[in-house]
């Protein structure tokens, strides 16, 4: 055991394999988002980049979460969020990646987890991914990096008690058993394909709700190790201990259930298509519009129950100006994905009800 001097007074949030040197150096990100890099074997420390004013964030708290390294790049997430993000007056979220030369911003939203699996027997462009979680107030949002290529999706929200920065920032993705990925987002668990074919994701589904704050996890010895943070001084028994389990008594934490929109209250273009909202995996589903303008505007609904990206219509459902209509899927409906167009531009929000 060694202490990197350089790093003693700093908060450190993630450690991630090197771009161009990956034998013997590693990145370091801090959460007040200072990137260093570090030669492992002399401890020599640089600091690369102040990432604040690299990815052009202002008049806000920084608070950097996650960082990996795959397929060619450096990406890394601030999760700030305040009421200014929910109101649409501040962007100060970020996720961005580095290709040794320079940032490219990917989105203005808050994102939490950035993780992926690094199998060099399969290769990066055969399917390892990387994913990366963040979120809006319509939905979480979750990022897919496969083949060199990003595709983004939408989830349900479990609970809206993470919808702060610091109540986030220890959402996890991590691989407990062999060949075996499980993520905590907001609320729920979800399995998670430890590989990705023709740069699609399909396997995602959801376990369990819970209401718990886990800061890491871990598969031990045949055991599913969650840690704790619970620090609920009101019923004088604040509990940061270890519980250990079965990865599947997950399952009994709770009935999957979640709601999430497409779009809240947004400007919405003539044939313009949502993002792929998960689907499969809930039990009775139910969907809103609402719509501002002069006109009708009919919503069309299109799932995706392979998960290659196939799409086939489900229905069309027309809303007045100003109106509302809601829709109740069958029970035990389910596919992979569903997304929804508008035929002609609105002011509009689509929610997904799950339970």
């Amino acid at each position: 055991v060694r202490t990197i001097e350089a790093l003693t007074t700093h908060r450190l949030t993630a450690t991630t394999r090197h771009l161009e040197d990956p034998e013997s150096k590693v990145y370091v990100l801090t959460m007040e988002g200072l990137l260093f890099e570090v030669d492992v074997k002399t401890l020599e420390t640089t600091q690369l980049f102040d990432l604040v004013k690299e990815l052009k964030i202002v008049g806000a708290k920084e608070h950097f979460k996650g960082a990996f390294t795959a397929q060619g790049r450096l990406v890394v997430a601030n999760n700030t969020y305040e009421e200014p993000e929910f109101l649409g007056t501040r962007s100060a979220g970020r996720l961005a990646e580095y290709d040794g030369k320079s940032w490219t911003i990917l989105e203005e939203n808050p994102f939490i987890e950035v993780s992926g699996k690094q199998n060099p027997r399969v290769g990066a462009k055969y399917g390892n991914p990387l994913y990366a979680v963040g979120w809006d107030r319509a939905s979480v949002i979750f990022r897919v990096l496969a083949g060199g290529e990003w595709s983004r999706y939408r989830l349900p929200r479990g609970s809206h008690s993470w919808s702060h920065a610091w109540n986030t920032e220890w959402m996890r993705v991590r691989e407990v058993q062999t060949e075996r990925y499980l993520m905590d987002a907001f609320g729920l668990f979800y399995d998670l394909p430890a590989l990705v074919y023709g740069g699609r994701v399909w396997g995602i589904r959801p376990v369990g709700s819970h209401m718990r704050i886990v800061p890491d996890f871990v598969h031990w010895r045949g055991l599913l190790v969650l840690a704790g943070d619970q620090t609920d001084n009101a019923v004088g028994q604040p509990q940061s201990g270890l519980w250990f389990g079965d990865v599947d008594d997950l399952t009994r934490f709770g009935k999957p259930t979640g709601w999430g929109a497409l779009w809240w209250s947004e400007p919405v273009k003539a044939g313009e298509t949502s993002d792929p909202f998960l689907m499969t995996g809930f039990d009775k589903k139910v969907v809103h519009f609402t719509q501002d303008s002069d006109t009708d505007v009919t919503f069309e609904v299109a799932v995706d129950f392979l998960g290659d990206g196939t799409w086939r219509p489900y229905g069309s459902f027309t809303v007045e100006p100003g109106g509302y209509v809601h829709h109740e899927f069958p029970d035990a409906y389910s596919a992979h994905w569903v997304r929804v167009r508008a035929d002609k531009p609105c002011q509009a929000s689509v929610q997904f009800m799950y339970n």
